[in-house]
């Protein structure tokens, strides 16, 4: 058990690193930022000192070994924007990304999972493929167009919610429902294979021959046993709907890590887009190695606890 949770946890660390990596090189090689940042007239010795005063100067294998001390130690650097410290802005607008994400996932999963058992429940009749025709439906379009489609009808034409800003419940509806519809029709066809998978087992089989009424081998049987998949699919979405929220929180205004990684990096604020980059990052792996671990507490042989492992050979 500690052994696998130490190799997981040494592959989250891994990933990390490598992402982080991979993000510094990729923006420093894109081009010199200060060429975004400053106008084409600025001075030759006003452009010189900014970039001594940002460190681009400096050569890039020694910009990079800076930076990774600086994040060991806690500093993501400053904005080039505004001089205040990256990861402070990324503070800042962390909690709405988070609460836009919570609802959506809830609200999905209460779309999803009741769609996907039903079809399963309904294997192969008209209520079946109508699920599954409305879950495709569902991830089938694009967020972006859905999003658009939204306002035009609730905002524009009917005028019953607010089409950007945060400021109230009333404004977290439009997004939320752009960022779950998708995941839930995800949900709904894995939820539908996960079940069908379960009632064909032999326990299931099994508990009908006893003469189990068929809603406890649902409730009792079919549904613990399918949720172990079920959970593993929903840590990875988290990183679906961390991506989702760039799009939504951008066309709803919405003041989230999505659009503050938008907006630095189309101004090129090297020092937020990677403070946003490495918070994505961490809650991504973070919410994987969560399920990693609640995997083997709901099947302990992936942790080495069954009996027929335990036993000498």
């Amino acid at each position: 058990m500690l052994r696998f949770l130490a190799f997981r946890v040494l592959r989250a660390l891994l990933t990390v690193a490598i992402c982080v990596s991979a993000v510094f090189l990729a923006l420093r090689l894109a081009g010199d930022p200060a060429d975004i940042m400053l106008s084409i007239e600025t001075p030759p010795d006003v452009r010189s000192h900014y970039r001594e005063l940002w460190g681009l100067d400096r050569p890039l294998a020694e910009q990079y070994l800076r930076y990774l001390a600086s994040v060991v130690r806690g500093d993501f650097g400053l904005s080039f924007a505004d001089d205040r410290p990256a990861f402070a802005a990324v503070v800042d607008a962390l909690p709405k990304t988070m609460l836009l994400g919570a609802c959506a996932l809830m609200l999905a999963l209460l779309i999803g999972l009741p769609l996907g058992v039903l079809a399963a429940l309904r294997h192969n009749s008209a209520v079946d493929r109508l699920a599954m025709a409305i879950a495709v439906l569902g991830y089938a379009i694009p967020i972006f167009f859905l999003g658009i489609l939204l306002i035009l009808l609730f905002a524009l034409k009917l005028r019953m919610l607010p089409s950007a800003g945060s400021e109230t419940l009333w404004h977290l509806i439009l997004p939320v429902v752009t960022l779950a519809l998708p995941l839930a029709g995800r949900l709904a066809r894995f939820a539908r294979t996960a079940t069908l998978e379960v009632l064909g087992k032999p326990f299931i089989r099994a508990a009908r021959a006893r003469g189990v009424m068929p809603l406890s081998v649902i409730l009792r049987h079919a549904l613990p046993n399918a949720a172990v998949p079920l959970l593993m699919f929903i840590g990875i979405e988290i990183g679906h709907i961390l991506a989702g929220s760039a799009v939504v929180e951008t066309i709803f205004a919405w003041p989230g890590i999505g659009r503050l990684l938008v907006d630095s990096v189309s101004t090129r604020d090297l020092a937020v887009v990677q403070a946003v980059i490495l918070t994505v990052t961490v809650v991504m792996v973070a919410a994987n190695l969560l399920v990693d671990i609640l995997h083997i507490m709901l099947d302990p042989r992936l942790g080495g606890f069954s009996r027929s492992a335990s036993k000498p050979a």
